[in-house]
């Protein structure tokens, strides 16, 4: 394989998700018209000049609910990755590091998390705690965190057994030092990866919170709002499902896209076998 040679998928997927990134930050300063603007008499409106998606059942623009759905999608997807990745990374390192019971209390503790499917969980929490972004962000974070822990974990086992990890300790370096200084930058290139695939998972998570009504809440926009606004109208007015569910699957395969061509370039195990 030539190395200086990006593979397809990664940059399809940089390309698809930079254009996510950038439709959410063009709505913090821009949208094509005020969301909260109602044109009753025309509602439902196909694609114009003037609303180049339409108008929604409540007469709003559909192309800025689009840009404003993004920034939704994108502000809830990153903090819970963060969310997940900031205490899932430790937990996996000191279970790597200690062993013990530190390490069974961490893995039966995922075990735990990971006995309810994703969407399951984040909408019991949600339920728990309430509608809002804010609590979509709790949930869908608290099922990467032992994503994350199982991850780096496994991953971190593999490195305390190199040459250099020994010669650490040899000079006398602590668990916690080594952990710090030599384990956690082996990881970067696979936590990468990983939370690239975390990060499309979330916004099929909040688009599907937003869909039972407990994401977002109006005025934000979302594109499960969307959706579930324009479900009772797929026979009259079929686009107003069609630009939202678009919106998701393109950036979902973007992000699933990016992160399978990351890999292709930051796994060195799958550069040597090709």
């Amino acid at each position: 394989m030539n190395r200086s040679r990006l593979p397809p998928t990664l940059v399809v997927g940089a390309a698809i998700s930079l254009a996510f990134v950038a439709f959410a930050l063009v709505s913090l300063v821009w949208t094509p018209y005020d969301v909260t603007a109602f044109d009753i008499d025309h509602r439902l409106q196909g694609p114009t000049a003037a609303h180049w998606l339409g108008l929604d059942h409540f007469g709003r623009d559909v192309a800025s609910m689009i840009l404003l759905g993004a920034r939704n999608a994108l502000s809830v997807s990153l903090v819970a990755v963060l969310l997940g990745a900031g205490i899932g990374v430790p937990l996996g390192l000191l279970a790597a590091a200690r062993r013990g019971w530190g390490d069974e209390l961490v893995m039966r503790g995922s075990d735990v998390v990971f006995a309810f499917p994703a969407l399951i969980l984040a909408i019991l929490i949600t339920a728990v705690l309430g509608p809002g972004a804010i609590n979509a962000v709790i949930a869908i974070g608290v099922f990467n965190i032992p994503v994350f822990a199982r991850l780096t974990r496994g991953s971190a086992l593999s490195l305390w057994t190199r040459d250099y990890v020994l010669a650490a300790r040899a000079a006398g370096k602590g668990a916690t030092r080594i952990s710090i200084e030599h384990i956690a930058p082996g990881l970067a290139s696979v936590l990468i990866v990983q939370a690239t695939l975390q990060f499309s998972l979330g916004v099929i998570a909040e688009a599907g919170l937003s869909y039972v009504g407990l994401g977002a809440q109006p005025p934000a926009a979302s594109w499960g709002k969307m959706l579930a606004d324009a479900q009772t109208l797929v026979a009259i007015a079929p686009l107003q499902a069609i630009f939202p569910g678009l919106a998701i699957v393109i950036t979902v395969l973007g992000l699933n896209l990016l992160g399978d061509g990351l890999r292709d370039r930051l796994d060195p195990r799958l550069q040597e076998d090709r």
